[in-house]
């Protein structure tokens, strides 16, 4: 299958619109885990393919460490999401998903922040991989 821009603004909405039902329900002040648990049992519910703490391998010059790097979820093998459950997202957090993109050669990738009043207008955040900029419309 050729990943395109519509395919990944679709899974990217359906993913968000996930998260708003568990952050529709249980609101902000909970611990990360739990909303790792119920997004996803949200997800199952929809039918979205994805893989949960995933082990990110790191390909130095060849040489493969198990850097112990957990990828919160990958979705349908394309789109990694890193959840939190903060004040503030910080640089680090950014960097975080940044790096999952890149050693997971993801296109895109979502950074989830539950600990917000909005999670639509706040809370969500999609980054662009820039070896992925000019993929098919």
């Amino acid at each position: 299958m050729q990943i395109t821009k519509s395919y990944l603004k679709d899974l990217i909405y359906k993913v968000n619109g996930a998260a708003i039902e568990v952050h529709k329900e249980l609101g902000p002040g909970l611990l990360e885990s739990v909303y790792h648990y119920c997004l996803k049992h949200e997800l199952l519910n929809r039918g979205i393919k994805f893989q949960s703490e995933l082990i990110v391998p790191v390909n130095y010059k060849g040489l493969i460490l198990d850097a112990e790097l957990r990828c919160d979820l990958l979705i349908e093998n394309i789109l990694p999401v890193e959840l939190k459950a903060v004040e503030y997202i910080l640089p680090i957090h950014e960097a975080q998903i940044i790096t999952y993109m890149k050693l997971l050669n993801a296109p895109e990738g979502l950074l989830i922040n539950f600990n917000v009043s909005h999670l639509y207008k706040e809370g969500q955040k999609t980054y662009v991989n820039e070896l992925y900029r000019n993929l098919p419309a």
